[in-house]
């Protein structure tokens, strides 16, 4: 079984809706929200990776999270998540604080990712301060672990101290290592006393027999039925192993067509109506030819039918 914590359970890592002037696209954000709702998400996280967050202003990143809430006028439950880290200590505190001031149900924190060589000492003191002036009383801390893109490794001990220091705030990690070693490690380690979301796809079956809690994903943009039913397989301790082998399928065939926001953005338009979302530059659209060939792709897969 998953652990209790509240928050545990499927998560997509939500695109963010822009228009062509790279405005946000207010209204589709709360029709996204609602679509990844009704299709199995338990929440979703906000200016995450595959939601260009690094790319967005503090005021522009607050305007989604506020335009977000809407959401909770009609799936109340629905859980909100925010991607608050930035390079900058005292702007990640002033986005945390802000974050659980608008009602986010906890926050998902990148390390400081400008120094990749900075010790484990100073790392744990850049937590520490977030935790200790930003999150409060009843509020969760997780720590974004993506080395392959902050060029920053985070370790089993400085986890482990932070949970020694914070037993309730800090709440856990979202592993977005993509390693199965890793997962194994977490789950050996630390087993339900943290709450860890696997970021990738592929490895949710894997994680979840590592003791995960959830996932937090960008194929739930789009795949978000698979990822509930292999999460209420397991509930049941059961195997849901053909959802995840459409997974893995899928994931294989997207990881082609990066950046994971131009071609998501991409698909969710094609398959699902939604309005075509540009993306904020450095990243560019795919190209049409791409986006024909990654939908060639897989309907010859069988992972869908549309043309």
């Amino acid at each position: 079984m998953s652990t209790n914590h509240s928050l545990s359970g499927v998560y997509a890592a939500a695109l963010t809706p822009l228009l062509a002037d790279q405005t946000l696209a207010k209204e589709d954000v709360t029709k996204l929200l609602d679509f990844l709702a009704r299709r199995g998400c338990h929440g979703v996280l906000l200016s995450g990776t595959t939601g260009e967050g690094p790319s967005f202003s503090a005021p522009e990143k607050i305007e989604l999270w506020k335009t977000s809430l809407s959401i909770r006028k009609s799936h109340p439950k629905f859980r909100l998540l925010a991607g608050t880290g930035t390079p900058s200590l005292d702007e990640t505190i002033d986005l945390t604080r802000t974050a659980f001031d608008l009602g986010m149900d906890g926050v998902v924190v990148l390390p400081p990712y400008f120094f990749r060589n900075a010790a484990e000492e100073g790392l744990f003191a850049w937590y520490n301060q977030v935790l200790l002036k930003a999150v409060p009383a009843g509020g969760f801390l997780f720590v974004y672990h993506i080395p392959q893109v902050t060029g920053v490794s985070l370790t089993l001990d400085l986890f482990a101290r932070l949970k020694d220091a914070f037993p309730e705030r800090f709440a856990g990690l979202k592993d977005s290592s993509g390693n199965p070693e890793h997962s194994r490690q977490l789950g050996e380690k630390f087993g339900k006393d943290l709450c860890v979301f696997t970021g990738n796809d592929r490895l949710f079956t894997t994680a979840l027999r590592n003791q995960a809690s959830g996932c937090i994903t960008y194929l739930a943009n789009i795949r978000s039925q698979d990822l509930r039913l292999i999460w209420d397989a397991f509930e049941r301790n059961e195997a849901e192993m053909e959802a995840q082998a459409r997974l893995d399928t899928t994931r294989a065939i997207v990881d082609k067509y990066q950046p994971a926001a131009a071609s998501l953005k991409a698909l969710i338009a094609r398959l699902y109506h939604f309005r075509r979302w540009a993306v904020r530059p450095p990243l560019v659209p795919i190209s049409d030819e791409f986006e024909k060939t990654l939908l060639d792709e897989l309907i010859q897969a069988g992972i869908t039918s549309a043309r």
